[in-house]
């Protein structure tokens, strides 16, 4: 709907609603200066503009000026009436009146006296129109008169009485101001006890001797004339009473003593106003002033009550120490009684002032000009009320009505006229007086009838200038009459503005309430009544507005420091702004120590007079905003280090610049913690797609604060940005506001098309759909289209929605197409999608490979050949060929056995490959089959061969038993892969010394089908090693080791016995020798005919000493001789100097400090042990660890049989016998023998028990 501007409503019959409708807008249009222009062409009745005073009190020096100005269309011509009569002005050369004006000049300063003037004048200015007056205004010179000259005696009191010196100043024009001061012109003090009245006379409660003085006087000030006349001093004395009698009594008459009361203690009278009650009357309006003055001793304190209600709150007010109560704005509201109160501690005393609010006329509804067409209805409304209620009277022209020319189209109904069809003679100015008898009221209203089409009076083209989200106001100033109906619209094509948006005023202003950028326009403005049309264009531009984004912060710095205060003020980039800084509201401290640079205001070696607020104020010529901080100075303190941290998160996050596909984002720097900002993160949020999920966008550096970011359609976009230091990265900002961009069609197609069959007769078509952010608009779909490619077929197509697959059915069995699959939305298609080739679905090769051989390359290996097969019989995608074997048949021991079959794939389209990790000596078959997507095809026929002899592995075990002096019985187990037919067994071996050193080896072939053998013709207790393997006729296999050692001979060496507890069902054999073969057995105390059968043992080897001695090296020799040489001439060098003998201990000091890498090694814990003084010079032998007799003492050792972990681990039979077992240490090759360790050598003799 359009906006029409339409006058108020009045409730008046339906005939009158358009003239008082049009009255009510014209009174509204004509209060607005109208162009010169429309001045010079319309007619209007005269209106007094300006004007003298009702009551006008003049300056009898100066010249008489009476104003009276006007305006109307013709230019009006004044004349004036002097008390009610006509003033003729030019009879009297002394008055002249202002060109172009009805002001009067009456020179008084040449020649004349101001009081010849006085009178009540009035103004009238005149044209075809009408006439207007103005108020009668009352001429009168000010008057200044002098006290009349009296004589004034001493006046004498007692401490404590009364007093009041009176004032009685001479009546002047306008009244005179008093005040009391000395002959000093000092102001007299006053106090509750000591006042001055309203009447001007000087009131004393009670008199005290420093009131005492002769110099009391009354001025009064009459500002019109700027004179001050001065009343004659009064002398006051006070004295006590015995001063009086002693001094004063025989000279004073009784008229001349002023008071003869006692000056004790007294409760309150009052001194002003007499009596308890009295009157007050004041008009509305004015200010209401009520005095009580009371006098007693101690001092009266004064209180005031409203009897009938209360004091008005805001309008009360109390002066000359509550002596007065004072009531501004008086209204009929504040008739009442009023009581005043005076109290001390003797008594109290109230007086009561009935007060009545009278009022001059005042106006309820003034009159207004009246613009109205002809044949239009109107009416003039004059209400006034006043107290008493005033009298309503018209005048036309300043004639009053009654006597006035008659119109038919007016009629008077008390304080309204009436008008009905008025024509061009109806105008004419009409006065409204309201009068009573306090005083009366006068108003011009004229009536103008007119005829004149729609005038717009704003000027064209007008550019108005708003800050974003403020109100813009458009004017529309227009003239009419009848009165035009207003209308706007927005833009070249004529868009209507509607009510809900905006607001149409009375005198045409468009107001856009919230201004914002869209706001930004052409507006017209169209102005209609019956007699035409008029229009007008205006521009507005809506800016941005301006802000302090980096405002000062509140600062407590050191005396003597710097303090910097940073204003950063972002502002729209067509205005320009002014900054000042202010302090305490005031200008800077012209100061060189403040320095004021763009953004900033420092200020060097602060003091403490450089405290306070400062103001950073930002101007444009459309807007004003400040921000204020405090700067506390405080003394010096140490300074601490700086704080470190990340930065404070970026503030005042801004988008400007949106466009469909970019926006420019801005921001604030946060703190950035003492670490420069090395770069800003800028991240998003999709809310339509991806709820809570940010999404990387930007990285920029750290000295940028604006970002122009690119966009996708039909996304909305919330930004944020992280501020990094080489501290860490910030907390994210605060997201900043939405910007959802505009629906567009899909940039890209689905990515990841593939067409693959899941059965033999369809086609399986797949895609990477979309994501929302991808999407570019709502009604995402896809167009999915494929034909054979080697065909000639036109493409097939489906629309698909929220899929991203798509099955074709009863395709032929592995085909290849062509495929593509294009996006969609609501806006349109996304790019014309690339083709991509699939296959239908597979199914099973037909055909199996073809001549296929076996080359057996040796007794592990083989390569097999093969033909591939038709491409077509694969009916697939070739994955490659597939070969199963497996052994068959075991060539050793004829038994057939099925074995798990193996499987090799060879990739692609290979036709040969090898087949690794076969057994020798066996029988394999295998056959090849061709593999595709879907699986494999048929085999081939089997294809059989075999692998050759190959060396065989170890036998299973090799164990020695039944050792004696000469012989010892080898058992072993067949190897566990023979690999071929054995052919024989080969045993190698050699002694051992007991320096382990290993002996001239020898060889025995033994045959094939031996598991045991006894080796004869050995060395009595001694050890031996052994080899021994497998052959077939691929050559000798791996071999194992073992060692084992012959008995002693027993008749070298007595059987030693220990007495075993019969509890017992064990026992520890002690100081055996390592590397020893025993003989031991079991028998009863007491019962020779109860022996055990012998059991053979053999002890463990001794710890290997991996120590050097020292002592046999012939460096070490050197140095021992070096330093006993030099000890010895230490030593007669000490002889000599002292000249006295003694025996140095040479030997104490070498056993103290002995090198630890020479001591031998204890028998029984592996410490290092000492040497006793007969071994001192005889070095062990390399590796021995026993005594040169080969015998072990008992208390040399205290092991364990189990303390040598690789010699015997022995255990007893229940029946007591003990069982100990060979375990033989696996050794090197016997080309490596040379290399074994220091084990001590064997006895000769066995060691036996009984």
């Amino acid at each position: 709907m359009q906006l029409k501007i339409m006058p108020k409503k009045k409730r008046l019959s339906a005939g009158k609603v358009p003239l008082i409708l049009f009255l009510c807008q014209m009174i509204s249009a004509l209060e607005v200066p109208l162009d010169q222009k429309l001045l010079e062409d319309l007619v209007q009745p005269p209106t007094i503009t300006q004007q003298s005073p009702k009551d006008y009190i003049i300056d009898p020096r100066e010249n008489i000026v009476i104003q009276c100005e006007a305006k109307g269309k013709p230019p009006p011509s004044f004349s004036w009436t002097r008390n009610g009569t006509h003033f003729d002005i030019d009879k009297d050369p002394l008055v002249t009146m202002k060109p172009g004006s009805g002001t009067l000049i009456i020179n008084i300063m040449s020649e004349g006296k101001a009081e010849t003037y006085e009178g009540v004048y009035q103004c009238t200015a005149r044209n075809e129109r009408g006439a207007a007056i103005s108020n009668n205004i009352v001429i009168r010179p000010s008057r200044s008169p002098l006290w009349t000259k009296e004589k004034l005696e001493p006046m004498i009191l007692q401490n404590g009485q009364p007093l009041v010196l009176p004032c009685r100043p001479p009546i002047g024009l306008p009244p005179a101001i008093i005040f009391w001061m000395d002959n000093s012109f000092q102001r007299l003090p006053q106090s509750e006890r000591v006042s001055q009245g309203l009447n001007g006379d000087l009131y004393f409660s009670n008199v005290l001797p420093e009131d005492t003085r002769e110099d009391y006087i009354c001025y009064a000030r009459f500002n019109h004339t700027q004179t001050i006349q001065q009343k004659q001093p009064i002398s006051v004395k006070v004295i006590s009473v015995d001063e009086l009698n002693d001094t004063l009594a025989a000279n004073l008459s009784d008229t001349e003593f002023y008071s003869a009361r006692s000056s004790r203690e007294r409760p309150p009278t009052f001194l002003t106003p007499e009596g308890n009650a009295s009157h007050k009357e004041e008009l509305r309006g004015n200010v209401l002033s009520l005095e009580c003055i009371a006098e007693g001793l101690p001092t009266p304190i004064i209180y005031w009550i409203k009897e009938d209600g209360t004091l008005p709150i805001n309008r009360t007010f109390y002066r000359n120490f509550k002596k007065t109560l004072q009531i501004t704005h008086v209204s009929e509201a504040d008739s009442g009684n009023y009581q005043c109160i005076a109290k001390n501690p003797l008594g109290a005393i109230h007086h009561t002032i009935s007060v009545t609010v009278k009022a001059a006329p005042y106006w309820i509804v003034a009159p207004q000009n009246l613009v109205l067409s002809p044949g239009e209805d109107g009416s003039l409304i004059c209400r006034a009320n006043g107290n008493p209620k005033p009298r309503i009277s018209w005048l036309t022209n300043g004639v009053p009505v009654e006597i006035a020319p008659d119109d038919p189209s007016r009629k008077i109904d008390g304080d309204t006229i009436i008008f009905s069809n008025v024509q061009e003679r109806s105008s004419a100015v009409y006065q409204c007086n309201a009068s009573n008898e306090y005083g009366y009221l006068l108003a011009n209203a004229f009536v103008n009838v007119l005829a004149e089409p729609p005038r717009i009076l704003t000027s064209a083209n007008t550019l108005y200038q708003v800050i974003a989200n403020s109100p813009a106001l458009l004017d529309c100033a227009f003239f009419g009459s009848p009165l035009p109906t207003i209308e706007w619209f927005k833009g070249a094509k004529g868009r209507a503005l509607h009510e809900d948006i905006y607001v149409l005023h009375e005198n045409g202003t468009l107001e856009i309430p919230v201004a914002q950028k869209d706001s930004t326009g052409t507006y017209t403005c169209v102005a209609r009544n019956k007699l035409g049309m008029a229009k007008n264009e205006v521009h507005l531009e809506i800016k941005d507005p301006t802000r302090i984004i980096k405002q000062p912060e509140y600062a407590i710095v050191q005396r003597g420091s710097t303090v910097s205060f940073e204003c950063k003020v972002k502002h729209d980039h067509t205005l320009i702004p002014t900054v000042m800084w202010l302090k305490d509201n005031g200008e800077l401290p012209n100061d060189e120590r403040f320095t004021v640079d763009k953004d900033h205001l420092a200020v060097t070696d602060v003091d403490d007079g450089d405290a306070g607020t400062y103001t950073c104020v930002a101007n444009t010529t459309l807007d004003k905003v400040s921000a204020s901080a405090v700067l506390s100075v405080v003394a010096p303190t140490p300074t601490p280090a700086p704080i470190y941290d990340v930065p404070n998160p970026p503030i005042d996050l801004e988008l400007t610049n949106q466009l469909d596909k970019s926006v420019q984002l801005s921001w604030t720097p946060g703190d950035d913690n003492n670490s420069p900002i090395t770069k800003f993160i800028i991240e998003y949020e999709d809310t339509i797609h991806e709820v809570g999920l940010w999404h990387h966008q930007a990285e920029v550096p750290g000295t940028q604060t604006t970002a122009q970011l690119m966009l996708s359609p039909y996304v909305n976009y919330s930004f944020r940005v992280t501020a990094v230091n080489n501290i860490g990265q910030s907390l994210p900002s605060k997201a900043s506001e939405q910007y959802f961009t505009k629906a567009a069609e899909p940039d890209t197609n689905p990515t990841a098309v593939e067409g693959l069959g899941s059965e033999p007769d369809n086609l399986v078509i797949t895609w990477k759909p979309l994501n929302g952010f991808e999407s570019n608009g709502p009604g995402l779909q896809y167009k999915v289209s494929w034909r054979q490619k080697d065909g000639d077929d036109e493409w097939t197509s489906v629309l698909v929605a929220n899929v991203s697959k798509y099955i074709v059915s009863g395709t032929p069995t592995f085909v290849p197409y062509l495929i593509k699959v294009q996006a969609l939305n609501n806006v349109g298609f996304a790019p014309e999608p690339a083709e991509v080739m699939g296959h239908s679905g597979e199914d099973l090769p037909m055909v199996a490979p073809g001549n296929v051989q076996v080359n057996v390359v040796n007794n592990t290996l083989a390569e097999v050949h093969w033909d591939p097969v038709p491409l077509k019989s694969i009916r697939g995608h070739l994955q490659g060929y597939r070969i199963y074997y497996w052994k068959i048949q075991s060539s050793s021991r004829r038994d057939k056995r099925h074995i798990e079959k193996k499987i090799l794939t060879f990739q692609g389209s290979k036709t040969h490959g090898m087949l690794p990790g076969l057994e020798p000596f066996s029988h394999y078959a295998l056959n090849v089959r061709v593999v595709n997507g879907k699986g494999e095809g048929p085999a081939s026929p089997d294809r059989v061969f075999h692998t050759p002899e190959g060396v065989p592995s170890a036998p299973s075990s090799l164990k020695i038993v039944n050792p004696s002096l000469d012989s010892l019985t080898l058992e072993w187990d067949p190897p566990s892969h023979p690999n071929g037919i054995l052919t024989e067994y080969t045993l190698k071996y050699q002694p051992i010394n007991s320096t382990h050193e290993l002996g001239p080896l020898l060889d025995l072939k033994i045959p094939a089908n031996k598991t045991s053998w006894i080796l004869k013709n050995l060395n009595f207790s001694t050890r031996y090693k052994f080899y021994f393997y497998a052959h077939t006729s691929a050559g000798p296999g791996s071999h194992l080791t073992e060692e084992a050692v012959t008995t002693m001979d027993a008749g070298k060496e007595d059987w030693r016995k220990e007495i075993v507890n019969g509890s017992r069902s064990f026992f520890g054999l002690k100081g055996l020798m390592p590397g020893t073969a025993y003989k031991v057995r079991v028998g009863a105390e007491g019962d020779s005919d109860f022996v055990s059968s012998e059991d053979v043992f053999e002890t463990g080897p001794a710890m290997a000493s991996r120590q050097v001695d020292i002592a046999t090296q012939g460096w070490f020799i050197g140095l021992m001789c070096a330093v006993a040489l030099l000890i010895l001439i230490l030593l007669i060098v000490c002889f000599i100097r002292r000249n006295k003998g003694g025996k140095y201990p040479v030997k104490e000091k070498e056993d103290a400090h002995a090198d630890p890498e020479i001591q031998p090694m204890k028998e029984d814990d592996g410490t290092f042990g000492e040497y006793s003084d007969a071994e001192d010079h005889k070095p062990l032998k390399k590796g021995s660890r026993t005594p040169s007799d080969r015998t072990v003492k008992k208390e040399d050792s205290d092991d364990s049989l189990v303390d040598y972990g690789e010699g015997v681990n022995g255990q007893f039979n229940e029946d007591g016998s003990f069982i100990g077992q060979y375990s033989g240490k696996k050794e090197k090759e016997p080309a490596e023998g040379n290399e074994s360790s220091e084990a001590p050598s064997p006895v000769n003799a066995m060691n036996s028990f009984v």
